[in-house]
């Protein structure tokens, strides 16, 4: 089915590519033709050319082309295959630069009005009939230059509205028309004419006057603000482009047992593929056969590679450093880990913030307003004997200066810049909503298990029993463990393979229900467990050992014993670490002005010993799952904003009740998307630099909009006063667009704190 002529059944979304937008008002406008069909919330962002539509019920995606189309402008739902894979304007294999007829233009009118302007404000260049050479030079660059202007002024006159087209179409038919009365039918067409090059207003009949160089130069300084604009919103989505192009092109897939090349499209769920050293992972998948380290900085910032193995998951676009493996597909296209990171940025970039929605509703009215305006300065200098000339170059100073391009602007370039920039350092910012909730937050609170510690059993002490060497303990117990897959004896067994190398082979092992396991281990009968295991051994605890098994559970630890040869040698303890990072984190938490409380459903022993280790004063523990939404909605209820931090399903109902969620990627899908903030990387250093830049971001749209606002409201004034020539009213807005845009590219400098 064409997807143009989709009937959709029930509530959905739909997005579709807007073409024919030159500026904010645009924008508007559409936004407001869409929100007039019945059960349709539509949000149109200029800087991304895009619409997101929501509907309710029966409506149909052609209904909704041909609302756009009667607005004056063209619209598309996307294809599949550029939805999925995100560059069909990425590179030179997509579609032509967006940004090359406009540089055209840009460069032709360039040529053609330099000696226009030079003439006119140089007075020794104006030899005689200078005036015809500057009308030959200058008709092309205001009528082919200025095309899409007048084009986009013309659209938007039959559609009886007007945008920031018309006020630059207006001022630059009305400077070339002036021009032309003067020279065919006043006295400024006659041999010798010279004028000086004036920044304020002189006042004479103005038939002896020309305002070609205003016409010319106002033309190419917006086409050159244009062109910066549409490079720089290119730039800005770079970020996303980069994401999408991490993916491999090719894969070697197993058929029958043949390696096949493949395009990676045509991966299918369940085919096996080969990953060899140096090449990426083509998708997300479970690796079968071979071990290696993978490299997935590319995708989470993470700077050590991840040794995996048999059974272990793998992410698309990683790569792998190490030896062959063969991975089975369980997620391809759009359901990837990367394809999802991509959709929730494009989805942030889509939206619109408060402040943003505030500079559509001000662009809106302001064209209609500036042109009231120009009409009353026209009137007013004609009135008070300014004469023709002077009350004319005020009214297209003002036409000029009033672009809005800035304040359109403003929020955009600064949201794409920003979630681009989050990308790359592994945060994605689900939506512009999300800047507005960073800037209140005081409190963050703090899942326990899998946030603040690692979520796995480790290996964290030693006692042993006098006269017992340490490796010896960790040798034999770690041999006998490894022969089980307990999660504790797991822990043990990679604490001491990790301490004293490889272990010995083990013999007889057995597995004793509920209390440990026992075996042969270099001719030691060797038993680990629990106390009452070694007590049927006849191997008692020293007082020294009590004292460290019952220390350790008192924390909220697990302490397993270790005997052999009919005595006890030692207490291993295992617990659920806490990440080397966490403590750095809080400390950054609170230079942000934000209270850390931890949350937990493990008992209050463990819960303060692990807030202890790493600055959290307040403790919430023996929480039930259920029970942390309540939790949430109590700290809110004393006035409290919140942000929440988690990585598992029973989170999710709470980091959606929260302020502001933040999600652990390495947690669960669900948790994912009940949050607003998703943290690739599995360090809580990062909540932090998600908040950093959120707030950054929003700092930047503050500033962008305040700039571009306060810009118009100043120079209004002047240029309705005389004191603009119309020139340098041109340059000046088109400066304006230029300030915004690059103040957003700031934020690509953003920098983790992390290192």
């Amino acid at each position: 089915m064409n997807p143009v002529t989709q009937h959709p059944t029930a509530d959905g979304q739909v997005e579709l590519e807007i073409g024919g937008m030159t500026c904010a008002s645009c924008a508007n406008r559409i936004e407001k033709k869409l929100n007039k069909l019945d059960g349709v919330t539509a949000t149109v962002n200029y800087a991304t050319e895009k619409a997101r539509v929501n509907y309710v019920g029966e409506v149909s995606t052609g209904d909704l082309v041909a609302t756009v189309e009667q607005a004056g402008y063209t619209a598309k739902v996307p294809t599949p295959a550029a939805a999925s894979t995100g560059t069909e304007d990425a590179g030179p294999t997509g579609e032509p630069d967006p940004t090359a007829s406009l540089r055209q233009r840009l460069l032709v009118s360039l040529v053609l009005s330099v000696p226009v302007i030079a003439m006119a404000m140089v007075p020794a260049l104006q030899f005689p009939n200078w005036q015809w050479l500057s009308l030959t030079l200058a008709a092309p660059v205001v009528v082919w230059g200025a095309w899409p202007f007048h084009k986009a002024a013309f659209t938007n006159l039959r559609h009886g509205t007007s945008t920031m087209d018309t006020l630059i179409s207006m001022g630059t038919l009305a400077a070339l028309g002036w021009s032309l009365y003067a020279l065919f039918w006043g006295t400024a067409g006659m041999a010798g004419m010279t004028h000086p090059f004036e920044l304020t207003i002189s006042r004479s009949d103005g038939a002896g006057n020309i305002y070609l160089e205003a016409a010319a130069g106002v033309t190419t300084f917006i086409l050159a603000g244009r062109f910066f604009e549409a490079r720089s919103k290119r730039r800005a989505g770079a970020a996303l482009r980069a994401l999408l192009e991490l993916g491999a092109k090719e894969v070697s897939v197993l058929r029958d047992g043949v390696e096949q090349r493949i395009p990676t499209d045509q991966l299918a769920v369940g085919d096996e593929f080969v990953v060899r050293p140096g090449e990426k992972i083509a998708t997300d998948g479970v690796v079968t056969e071979g071990s290696s380290a993978v490299d997935a900085s590319m995708l989470t910032g993470e700077s050590v590679p991840v040794e995996v193995g048999p059974d272990d998951l793998v992410v698309g676009a990683t790569v792998n450093v190490g030896g062959r493996i063969v991975v089975r597909a369980s997620r391809i296209g759009s359901d990837t880990q990367l394809a999802q990171m991509a959709k929730l940025v494009e989805d942030a970039q889509t939206g619109k913030a408060q402040a943003q929605r505030l500079a559509d509703k001000i662009s809106g009215v302001f064209v209609p307003i500036v042109i009231a305006l120009a009409v009353a300065t026209l009137g007013f200098w004609i009135g008070t004997g300014g004469g023709i000339a002077a009350a004319f170059t005020a009214a297209v100073a003002v036409l000029i200066i009033a672009c809005p391009c800035a304040l359109g602007l403003a929020t955009p370039t600064a949201l794409m810049v920003g979630t681009g920039r989050g990308a790359q350092l592994g945060i994605l910012i689900k939506g512009p909503e999300v800047l507005e909730s960073t800037r209140r937050v005081d409190t963050v609170v703090l899942d326990k298990t899998g946030t603040v510690t690692t979520g796995k059993m480790t290996l964290l002490d030693v006692v042993t029993a006098d006269g017992e060497d340490t490796g010896q303990v960790l040798r034999l117990a770690g041999a006998l463990e490894d022969s089980s897959e307990h999660p504790i004896a797991q822990a043990i067994a990679k604490g001491a393979r990790d301490k004293v190398g490889s272990l010995p082979a083990v013999e007889q092992f057995a597995n004793v229900e509920g209390l440990g396991v026992q075996g042969m281990v270099d001719d030691h009968a060797v038993v680990v467990g629990r106390a009452r295991l070694l007590a049927d051994w006849a191997q008692h605890l020293t007082a020294e050992l009590e004292n460290a098994m019952s220390a350790a559970e008192s924390d909220g630890k697990t302490a397993v014993v270790v005997g052999w040869d009919g005595r006890a040698r030692a207490v291993l303890v295992v617990a659920d670490a806490v990440k080397a990072t966490s403590a750095e984190a809080i400390t950054q938490l609170r230079e942000l002005g934000l209270t850390p409380i931890m949350l937990t459903g493990d008992n209050a022993a463990a819960a303060r010993a692990i807030a202890d280790q790493v600055g959290i004063d307040e403790v919430i523990a023996e929480v039930l799952p259920a029970d942390k939404v309540d939790v949430v909605k109590r700290l809110q209820d004393q006035g409290k904003v919140v942000a929440m931090v988690g990585d598992g399903v029973n989170d999710a109902a709470a980091l959606a009740q929260a302020d502001l969620g933040l999600a652990m990627g390495t947690g669960t899908d669900v948790a994912i998307e009940a949050s607003d903030l998703t943290l690739v990387r599995g360090d809580l250093r990062a909540a932090a630099d998600a908040i950093r830049l959120a707030r950054k971001t929003l700092g930047t749209i503050k500033g962008n909009l305040f700039w571009a606002f306060a810009y118009n409201v100043a120079a209004l004034p002047l240029a309705a006063a005389g004191l603009l020539n119309p020139m340098l009213a041109g340059a000046a807005m088109a400066f304006s667009s230029v300030f915004v845009v690059s103040n957003s590219l700031r934020l690509r400098r953003f920098r983790s704190l992390t290192g």
